[in-house]
């Protein structure tokens, strides 16, 4: 019917308006679920058919088992395939504004924490190269006095220069004074030149260190405002209650959680659509006599590290969600696969919470439990008795 590219453009967006025009209720297909197009079709109210990579890859094969890959290849096979199978895809629902804002700053924040950990660890290695005693004396770089030491004494011999009494300033300005560790650090701060790299190193990688630590406190400064905005978006988002009803999650992962998994349960129909994107239930292969199931890959990742870290903080705050995880610890599995399993049966309390519009109630959870002759609850009453 019509085969054309255009830019990502307003004029190339205006050429795409302007050339389906003909064809009104158009249906798009496209390789992923989120990014620059995807919204510029919906902005344009476009129904939009997401498709999974690897369904598209399969596609692809339908028409070229060859392996010959091309853009125009690809676009052929997507569009046969929604125009074949189509009827049964789910089109994407847009979000409301506040969830989308929410969620874009929720993942911003992670993707600056994990750049924040890379510098941490570009620092780290920088003074094990030319200042072996600040490692030494702090445990935790990701705290933000340990850039402010670095930045205060910089070099082994500033360190040294600086004397105690600066040193015991430092301590105590930024609270670190502990009758337990204080004499070790202070005998390690007058040591810290008996022990250190050539003149050249020290020169080239304090430069270095100090550049990290600049860009760190920055950093910081940032996650603090995008921490705050994510704050009040929650606190404001109608599914407040819900969220921050949920034991464990407080007030980091609870807005993850609403970014994440959202307030509309029709994105998913069911618990188990919801479980299978955020990864926690597993990949079944039977072929013959061969049944085994292998952990999912294909998924939100964002949604299953925010499961990840939920349910271990879960598990800490619940009693039942303790009894659980040590059962499934002493049956033989790791940390990871007690914690996924613990999630799987989180998101279906999670996804009967969105679709009632009722917060966690640990009583009435604890009710259905024992209705039902809970197993979990079974080894919870052992372990209290």
């Amino acid at each position: 019917m019509a085969d054309f590219e255009f830019d990502h453009s307003l004029e190339g967006w205006k050429s795409f308006a302007e050339k389906t025009s003909a064809w009104p209720n158009l249906a798009v297909a496209i390789e992923t679920s989120q990014g620059a197009a995807v919204d510029q079709l919906l902005q344009r109210e476009y129904t939009v058919y997401p498709v999974h990579p690897v369904a598209a890859q399969s596609y692809r094969q339908r028409k070229a088992p060859s392996g010959a890959k091309t853009d125009h290849l690809d676009a052929w096979g997507l569009a046969d395939a929604l125009r074949v199978d189509g009827h049964g895809w789910k089109p994407l629902q847009p979000l409301d504004p506040i969830t989308q804002q929410l969620r874009l700053l929720c993942r911003d924040e992670v993707a600056l924490i994990q750049q924040r950990t890379a510098l941490v660890n570009q620092l780290q290695q920088a003074l094990a190269e030319y200042y072996p005693a600040a490692l030494e004396a702090f445990e935790d770089w990701t705290d933000a006095f340990t850039w402010e030491f670095v930045l205060a004494f910089p070099t082994p011999q500033a360190l040294v220069t600086a004397g105690k009494r600066r040193w015991e300033k430092f301590l105590h300005t930024h609270k670190l004074w502990r009758p337990e560790t204080a004499e070790k650090r202070l005998k390690l701060f007058s040591q810290a030149d008996q022990f250190k790299a050539s003149d050249p190193i020290v020169r080239a990688k304090s430069q270095l260190a100090l550049t990290l630590c600049k860009v760190l406190v920055t950093l910081a400064q940032q996650l603090a405002l995008y921490r705050k905005q994510i704050e009040t978006l929650f606190q404001n988002h109608p599914d407040h209650d819900l969220f921050g009803s949920l034991p464990g999650a407080k007030k980091y992962l609870a807005p993850r959680l609403l970014a994440a998994v959202g307030s509309d349960p029709d994105r998913y129909g069911d618990h188990r659509v919801l479980q299978c994107i955020a990864g926690t239930a597993p990949v079944s292969y039977q072929s013959g006599k061969i049944n085994k199931v292998h952990v999912r890959w294909s998924c939100d990742k964002f949604l299953r590290h925010t499961m990840h870290l939920w349910a271990d903080c879960f598990r800490k705050a619940s009693a039942w969600g303790q009894a659980y995880y040590r059962k499934k610890r002493a049956d033989g599995m790791s940390h990871a696969c007690a914690l996924r399993c613990l999630g799987q049966r989180l998101l279906k309390i999670v996804f009967r919470m969105i679709s009632d519009k009722k917060p966690y109630n640990a009583e009435f959870h604890a009710c259905n439990q024992q209705e039902h002759g809970s197993w979990v609850l079974k080894l919870v009453g052992e372990s209290v008795a």
